[in-house]
């Protein structure tokens, strides 16, 4: 219980600070501490989602920065992305979706700082 307090709080911080949070952390701390397998833990972490974007959403669309029509675009078209995901998904073995997920992670990671080394 007390795992999926400091998950679901760390997961609402990073998400409200950053606008991301829940795939991000939610997948490992699922894993890690709660020992949900690698399936539970993506699938348990797309329903954990929902209100946390709905709440940052809802907060930043206040401060004027939620462009609706780009949102319902990306919105609309990720449906059909995340029913494809899942059959994948659940058509691999949990060791190769957490391979997966971990150089995901790395290439984001590494996305970020080749593009901002340097920039003042």
């Amino acid at each position: 219980m007390i795992g999926a307090i400091a998950i679901g709080l760390a997961a609402g911080v990073v998400a409200g600070l950053l606008g991301v949070g829940g795939g991000v952390l939610f997948v490992p701390g699922l894993v890690i501490f709660l020992g949900l397998s690698q399936h539970e833990a993506e699938a348990t972490s797309l329903l954990a989602i929902v209100p946390v974007a709905l709440v940052g959403a809802i907060a930043q669309d206040r401060y004027g920065n939620v462009r609706r029509s780009d949102a319902l675009l990306v919105g609309l078209l990720s449906v059909a992305g995340a029913a494809a995901g899942v059959a994948v998904a659940n058509a691999l073995p949990g060791e190769v979706l957490r391979v997966a997920f971990a150089l995901l992670i790395l290439y984001v990671a590494g996305q970020l700082v080749r593009r901002n080394v340097g920039k003042p």
